[in-house]
């Protein structure tokens, strides 16, 4: 089996297939179809299926051209039909895996995927596992259901875990040149779904020893960046009270050029990593008896950042002003929770957002790349323009996403008082009206 399926790799014989069509599920089907691999990618929402089937691209990373293109030459196609994984040579299930409202993950998106590639599951094929999720996934999940099929991983299938390795809005690291990580259920299910990586992508692929090892490497990667994002919102705070900028802090450390990493505050943690992971492996620590108390604390410290900003603005509103949250009009500037992109899941923005309406104040957005966005059931419409007239009609701006096409200048020529979360605005000489966090 290994061998036919390496020849097949080799002469772009496999039929790959991607399970969800997301941020991280359509950049690797289109990746997969450019490298020569006819492609069919799986959704369960239809207007995604009938974007790509008509090669509308709805995904930042991926180039509109390259996707009607690779749908109008039968390369790329998609279905709402999971019948059609007898098909394919090689399945990546790039499904979402949130927290429940009890900050447990939700691994139900990759169980109900594991099912649907079970009932079509046939020998010879590859399974991958790209969803972040907690180590033991792989062989303690998936594994027993895709074997109800009554197929014998290791034997009849091949069965692995690789870590989407995703920045959405990342000028130069995409899906194609991002190293990856391979951990597969044996040492030739390893050799094998490396392979086929390796077909598509243009770095390295490193070929970790078992699927818990590339479990564990992500949430590694996402837990270190929480730890020390938590650790400089900290910082933000002290510096704050001792009226030292620490914005000039880290500009100054970030000069030696050994043993430090510039890390940044902001207004808590967005995305569907960084605020999630660490959830997924604390969870996972209690089984074994371990309280992951360092990992915990800098969850405490974000997840209270954007109450503290909050609290922030009632200060200048108060100092500036004489005034309270009532009556008074806030406009929360950016809703994305990373710079020039159009992804607001878990953003920091909407919170603060919330927290600004719950103490009294009049609230309003603005954010370029998201005209509307739903929270929770109801659907928050911004502001149609950046005009001076909305401006100047606000008691405060709070920027809350660092935007590159907005011109800052004249937000701070048109603003009564602003409250910068995310330093974009370093560069403006009149810094009268302005406070950074």
């Amino acid at each position: 089996m290994k061998q036919e399926l390496l020849k097949k790799i080799a002469n772009r014989e496999i039929v790959a297939g991607v399970v969800g069509l997301g941020y991280v599920g359509l950049p690797l089907a289109v990746e997969k179809a450019k490298a020569g691999f006819r492609t069919i990618g799986f959704d369960v929402q239809e207007e995604k299926v009938r974007m790509v089937n008509s090669g509308h691209n709805y995904i930042g990373d991926v180039v509109d051209s390259d996707l009607a293109r690779l749908v109008q030459e039968g390369t790329l196609s998609a279905t709402t039909d999971f019948a059609f994984i007898r098909d394919v040579d090689f399945v990546a299930i790039c499904v979402p895996t949130p927290l429940d409202a009890h900050q447990q993950p939700d691994i139900s998106y990759v169980e109900s995927s594991a099912k649907a590639v079970a009932q079509h599951l046939h020998k010879g094929m590859m399974v991958v596992l790209e969803s972040t999720t907690y180590p033991g996934t792989t062989e303690e999940l998936l594994k027993p259901i895709l074997e109800t099929s009554g197929l014998k991983c290791g034997e009849d299938f091949y069965l692995g875990f690789s870590p989407e390795r995703v920045d959405p809005g990342n000028a130069y690291f995409k899906t194609k040149n991002t190293p990856k990580v391979v951990g597969g259920l044996g040492a030739d299910a390893s050799e094998v779904i490396s392979a086929m990586y390796e077909a598509v992508l243009q770095n390295k692929v490193f070929r970790a020893s078992s699927p818990a090892v590339a479990e564990m490497t992500k949430i590694l990667e996402n837990t270190y960046r929480n730890i020390n994002i938590g650790l400089i919102n900290e910082m933000a705070i002290l510096c704050n009270r001792m009226h030292i900028d620490l914005w000039e802090v880290i500009e100054a450390a970030k000069t030696k050029p050994f043993g430090f990493t510039p890390f940044y505050p902001g207004p808590g943690l967005g995305g569907h990593c960084i605020p999630l992971d660490p959830y997924y492996l604390s969870w996972k620590a209690r089984e074994y008896g371990f309280h992951t108390s360092m990992i915990e604390a800098s969850m405490m410290v974000n997840d209270r950042m954007p109450e503290y900003c909050v609290s922030r603005v009632g200060d200048m509103l108060n100092k500036r002003f004489g005034k309270s949250f009532n009556g008074s009009k806030v406009l929360v500037l950016g809703i994305a929770y990373k710079q020039d992109i159009d992804d607001y899941r878990e953003s920091p923005a909407i919170k603060v957002l919330e927290h600004l309406r719950s103490e009294g104040a009049e609230v309003v957005f603005y954010d370029s790349y998201i005209p509307r966005f739903r929270h929770h059931g109801k659907v928050y419409v911004g502001e149609p323009a950046l005009t001076a007239e909305l401006l100047e009609s606000c008691d405060m701006v709070v920027v809350t996403a660092a935007h590159s096409n907005v011109d800052y200048d004249f937000v701070q020529k048109h603003s009564k008082a602003i409250f910068d979360t995310k330093n974009v605005m370093k560069n403006v000489v009149d810094r009268s009206n302005i406070e950074v966090l």
